[in-house]
């Protein structure tokens, strides 16, 4: 059995067994007759966590594990979701096929954080202070080096990063598109007047609202892929968007009922992106991470970030942006903003080079038309 190690935070024990995920769905199971959530089966997302027998104990994190099991090469921090692990997983094994020394059992190892965003869930994201909430704890342990390296999904990450670290590295973009999911509707535009459509995310709600004004939006609908997914089940919402790319990562594309263009839903700045990141001054882990990144992914990040930046943008900001490659190879950036009502929605395209500095400008440039129209006030609506 592979040891993994399993963390702690604030001397509490942070030991969870999860149930291994399958994409086992049979076909038509998203239908009037319901769906049942995945059981059985395995997925990137299953793992196994290990009592261990010793305990070391360094600032909020202790990480657990066996004493046979050799020092790790390297520690990655994660979250402890479903789709955290997954995303931890194909971490770990991109970096044993570049490195095959990183193959040898208890070379690299998974180091559960669980973050404060992870344990309030009975309050919007943005009443509890927003999206550094999935990193703080994690970015805590990287800086006291009870890990070595980071994996975030790139939406959680705050445009700033603390001192003493750096995120030189992300992974090939999954698909950026949102997924509607629903049990008796085979589209939104189908949804009866009054259905309730169950999201936590205000870019999500004030675009639907724009588009759909007869339907109601449930705010709040927080928890995992599952937990939404069994609400849905359960008839607390007739329906949900969840991102394409989780359930592509977590292998149920088949709960999927449609998927939403770009121009129906501009998704959010950083969607379907993983970012890694590691001490400033650990050369050997940026090394490690250089060998990983996707460049076309780290400039088109790197766009969406300086237009979210000038903005300021929170959890409390309906804000959209994607930056993709154009026919001819150059760059095209959609952005959005929106009042959370979603009476009011502002757009803007830029278009340039595939290049850094041009890439920061135009998602800076954007930000700034945005703002400019957008006036006093226009967020608080």
């Amino acid at each position: 059995m592979e040891a993994v190690a399993i963390a702690t935070v604030n001397q509490a024990q942070f030991c969870i067994k999860m149930r291994p995920l399958s994409g086992n769905f049979t076909a038509g199971s998203v239908s009037a007759l319901r769906f049942s959530l995945p059981c059985g089966g395995k997925s990137p997302a299953s793992a196994h966590f290990v009592r261990g027998r010793s305990s070391v104990t360094r600032a909020s994190v202790a990480v657990e594990e066996k004493t046979e099991t050799k020092t790790a090469v390297i520690r990655i921090g994660t979250r402890g979701s479903p789709l955290a692990l997954a995303q931890a997983y194909e971490t770990r094994d991109k970096l044993i096929d570049s490195h095959p020394e990183l193959a040898e059992d208890g070379a690299v190892q998974i180091v559960i954080i669980k973050t404060t965003g992870d344990k309030i869930l009975n309050q919007p994201l943005a009443d509890i202070g927003g999206k550094g909430l999935f990193t703080k704890e994690i970015d805590e342990a990287l800086i006291n080096s009870d890990i070595d390296i980071a994996v975030h999904s790139m939406k959680d990450v705050p445009t700033y990063l603390p001192e003493n670290t750096i995120l030189p590295c992300n992974l090939p973009r999954e698909d950026v598109r949102d997924a509607f999911i629903c049990l008796t509707a085979a589209s939104l535009a189908e949804l009866p007047a009054g259905s309730i459509v169950g999201t936590a995310s205000l870019r999500r709600k004030s675009q639907l609202l724009n588009r759909y004004p007869s339907l109601k939006v449930l705010e709040n609908f927080r928890g995992n892929v599952q937990t939404r997914l069994r609400k849905l089940n359960e008839g607390v919402v007739q329906g949900t968007l969840l991102a394409l790319a989780g359930l592509k990562r977590l292998n149920m594309t088949e709960t999927v009922t449609s998927v939403l263009s770009i121009d129906d839903m501009l998704p959010a700045v950083a969607q379907g992106a993983i970012g890694i990141a590691c001490r400033s001054d650990d050369e050997k882990m940026v090394n490690y991470l250089a060998s990983l990144n996707h460049e076309d992914t780290r400039l088109a990040i790197s766009c969406e970030r300086a237009f979210l930046a000038k903005l300021e943008g929170s959890c409390r900001t309906p804000i959209a942006g994607y930056a993709s490659r154009d026919e001819g190879g150059n760059c095209i950036f959609k952005a959005l903003v929106a009042s959370p009502d979603g009476t009011r929605v502002l757009e803007t395209t830029r278009q340039g080079l595939y290049a850094f500095d041009d890439m920061v400008k135009m998602g800076v440039d954007a930000g700034e038309e945005l703002l400019s129209r957008a006036g006093p006030g226009f967020f608080e609506q």
